[in-house]
């Protein structure tokens, strides 16, 4: 295990935080026995698509915001039992007051059609399982609460898979880095159906307070990136709800970007079946993104591609294409390729130049940043397509209230904003953003002190024990 790769584990006076103190309250009243542990996974916030930061509160008089907190105990090793296999998992949710679930361990199953709370857990228990090969495990009870808004882009589905992986793990006793639980949090989301990359899941375990990071795949790294001073991000949640793995957006997106790099590496005479990325793509030409830019507007038109289309560019049969694709995309009949790839690669450009302007911080830094943001949303809205009228309007808000730069964060379609907003102009902002947007809904009214807040970067997943 590498130097400063090992999850944390800190001691933890309950008494002296509420909201551990009620959910202990809670887990004892309903299981009748203390937890001996309790795990925390952050949510996350892009600043730009794939450089995200980990973002808490600072300041904000319901204190620390953005994580899912776990109370779990390991209840069930009794030696009276004549077999492992009545070993349960019990699980209760204070956060969306839900019916209590439980399974038999060696009884789970996933729906991927119906991508309820309980299934997200499972999903981290299952990667744990699958990862040390454990033919069976503890049985464990669980109290799930939270404060990541639901369904808000802040990845609050991913903060339980890896609160469930990291349960699982102190459980059955094994260790793992937190690179290694990174990586198996990303891969077993899959297990509901959504084509996620694994950032949500790496940035959720790899956080450090103070910092951005910019984070890259194949292998999994982390770079620390300060972001200047003189600003702070605030975050606006529009209201709009859409859970990704209850729509075909997300996925469609995700397999227009494959196919997408399948049609390019093949006129490149590459082994296209084996090309899934359009980053791996460019990893295997050895280019630069300027070069990959210039193929995309030379191999690829504008026009959506047909299914029929598709076939013929990669000289497979219809059968062939539905194999490419995801369950939930089988009946999408066009392709935006050449919009989906423009994306890609002009985000891949801004992300690098973010992370320039911090490491060079140079006198118009929050400035440069702010275009950089502005640049993001522009092609998230028109090119990559993940916007909605809410987030325009609310982007559009954030711009004229004194931000610097503004974009929707998260999968799209709904969720949040993140605008990095001048330390000055702060109290103004919220202001004029909570009036103009806010108080002229009343459901928007209603949420609105869950709704809009200052951060800074915060830590990564951790394991609590009470003292």
């Amino acid at each position: 295990m590498a130097d400063g790769d090992a999850l944390p584990q800190h001691p933890l006076q309950v008494s002296e935080s509420e909201r551990f103190m009620k959910l202990k309250d809670a887990f004892i009243s309903k299981y009748s026995m203390p937890p001996a542990f309790y795990v925390r996974a952050p949510g996350r916030v892009n600043l730009i698509d794939f450089f995200p930061a980990d973002l808490c509160v600072v300041s904000d008089e319901h204190g620390e915001r953005f994580h899912q907190d776990t109370a779990t105990m390991e209840k069930q090793y009794q030696d009276n039992w004549p077999t492992i296999l009545f070993f349960k998992i019990y699980l209760s949710n204070g956060l969306y007051f839900c019916r209590d679930y439980n399974v038999p361990i060696n009884e789970i199953q996933i729906d991927t059609t119906k991508p309820l709370w309980q299934y997200y857990f499972l999903c981290g228990f299952k990667g744990i399982q699958e990862h040390f090969n454990l033919p069976t495990s503890c049985g464990i009870n669980c109290m799930i609460d939270g404060t990541i808004p639901a369904s808000s882009g802040l990845s609050s589905s991913s903060a339980l898979v890896c609160c469930a992986g990291l349960i699982t793990m102190r459980a059955n006793g094994k260790v793992l880095s937190k690179m290694e639980l990174a990586e198996i949090c990303a891969r077993c989301e899959r297990y509901i159906g959504t084509e996620g990359g694994g950032m949500d899941q790496s940035i959720s375990f790899l956080a450090e307070k103070g910092m951005a990071k910019l984070i890259e795949f194949n292998p999994l790294r982390a770079t620390n990136v300060k972001v200047p001073s003189g600003a702070v991000f605030v975050i606006a949640n529009s209201c709009k709800e859409m859970n990704k793995a209850a729509t075909t957006h997300f996925n469609i997106r995700v397999m227009e970007c494959r196919i997408a790099a399948k049609v390019l590496a093949k006129t490149k005479g590459l082994e296209w079946q084996k090309v899934l990325k359009l980053g791996d793509l460019q990893q295997e030409l050895g280019v630069d993104l300027e070069t990959m830019l210039s193929t995309v507007e030379q191999v690829l038109h504008p026009e959506p591609y047909s299914r029929e289309e598709v076939c013929q560019c990669l000289a497979i049969s219809q059968k062939e294409l539905s194999n490419i694709l995801s369950q939930n995309t089988q009946d999408v009949t066009s392709f935006k390729l050449y919009q989906r790839a423009q994306h890609v690669y002009s985000e891949a450009g801004r992300v690098l130049e973010f992370k320039r302007i911090c490491d060079e911080t140079p006198a118009n830094a929050l400035q440069l940043l702010g275009d950089l943001m502005n640049q993001s949303y522009t092609s998230c809205r028109d090119m990559y397509e993940c916007s909605c009228p809410e987030l325009d309007q609310l982007v559009d808000i954030c711009m004229q209230s004194g931000a610097v730069g503004s974009r929707l964060t998260g999968a799209g379609w709904g969720g949040c904003t993140v605008s990095m907003v001048p330390t000055n102009k702060l109290e103004s902002f919220l202001a004029t953003v909570q009036d103009v947007y806010y108080e002229a809904n009343a459901d928007r009214a209603a949420k609105q002190t869950q709704s809009l807040f200052a951060t800074h970067p915060g830590g990564g997943a951790a394991v609590y024990h009470e003292v």
